[in-house]
């Protein structure tokens, strides 16, 4: 019997691929994620998606209110910049958030949270990790007092130099609230 399996899946002809020991391995059913196959019996109720794991925490969509009683909202993230294209993030991106007492005190707040053990609690680039890390920008020197929102909103999104990309740790909206901040120790 072997020596008939064997004969039979091994013809000389360019065609034939000869018998599979395991086909669906080769063929393999893949199932479309935002379609249902009703040959899917393996989920629950047919579903192609699964339902999330119990404990999942849902990454929120960034539409934001600002302001009391402002109706007005603003999509705050997915602008897909790539991380090498700092020229069109500073042409495009502008800061949707409006600048209040209570914008830049929260911008503070996440600049001491997020920025200050690297820049010095005054933009100087004095902070203590400084010390061990040469090249801290000082914000209020000259070269460094005319980055506009979008430069600087693309730098602590994906980092430049020796800074690390600081997107995965802080939102978006808590971003431009920090640029806020930044633009008020640019001044000096």
């Amino acid at each position: 019997m072997g020596l008939l399996v064997v004969g039979s899946s091994c013809k000389r002809g360019h065609d034939n691929t000869g018998l599979e020991y395991a086909p669906q391995m080769y063929d393999a059913v893949g199932y479309e994620p935002y379609r249902q196959v009703k040959q899917n019996d393996i989920n629950p109720m047919g579903l192609n998606m699964r339902l999330p794991a119990t404990g999942t925490v849902a990454r929120p969509n960034y539409q934001t209110k600002f302001g009391t009683g402002d109706s007005t909202s603003a999509d705050l993230m997915l602008y897909n910049i790539p991380s090498d294209s700092m020229g069109i993030s500073e042409r495009v991106l502008k800061n949707p958030i409006p600048q209040t007492e209570q914008s830049l005190a929260d911008g503070k707040v996440l600049y001491g949270r997020y920025c200050q053990h690297c820049h010095g609690e005054g933009g100087k680039g004095d902070g203590p990790v400084a010390a061990q890390y040469k090249g801290v920008p000082n914000y209020s020197s000259d070269a460094l007092k005319t980055l506009n929102d979008g430069h600087i909103f693309h730098v602590i999104t994906n980092g430049k130099g020796r800074m690390w990309p600081h997107g995965s740790q802080v939102t978006p909206d808590d971003r431009w609230k920090i640029v806020q901040y930044v633009h008020k120790l640019q001044q000096g």
